[in-house]
């Protein structure tokens, strides 16, 4: 399987988030037939569509001759390394791990759906992504660029 890009957003609300996602992004470098890793700075945001504390979120990108469905499966494992649980919908969480996007892909399965539904409608997937890659462009959406002002009442601000 030749190479895309993929990329993952990274968000945690409970526990030591600054640690857990700084372990996930070292998880990911870990990944077989991955490469070129490279992760945004952190940003804080308020619980959406959930409860509990703010989280803290990130994007990393990288390029990988994994399937789709695999990198899913490897994305799942890590968050369960971390204790990730998932009592009831949008549950405040240890670490949550998903794949945005798959090089230009479209993938509607029983088990995923890349580009990731909503995050189009998250200021917290949107700022980090534009901010590591400015060009970026989410499949049957447009360009982040664009897309951001669709976000702009959302809070969002740069961890310290």
């Amino acid at each position: 399987m030749s190479e895309v890009s993929a990329c993952v957003g990274l968000g945690a609300n409970l526990g030591d988030t600054r640690a857990v996602l700084a372990a996930a992004y070292c998880s990911l470098q870990q990944l077989p037939s991955t490469r070129h890793h490279r992760c945004s700075p952190w940003f804080i945001s308020a619980p959406v569509d959930s409860s509990g504390p703010d989280y803290l979120n990130a994007v990393a990108c990288f390029d990988t001759s994994l399937s789709p469905h695999a990198l899913l499966e490897a994305l799942q494992g890590i968050e369960r390394s971390h204790g990730r649980e998932r009592p009831y919908r949008n549950a405040p969480r240890t670490l949550d791990l998903d794949l945005l996007l798959y090089g230009d892909q479209q993938i509607e399965s029983a088990t995923l759906t890349v580009p990731h539904p909503r995050m189009h409608e998250r200021a917290f997937v949107l700022l980090p992504l534009a901010t590591l890659l400015p060009g970026a462009v989410i499949p049957g959406r447009g360009p982040v660029s664009t897309l951001m002002s669709s976000v702009a009442g959302q809070s969002v601000w740069p961890a310290d």
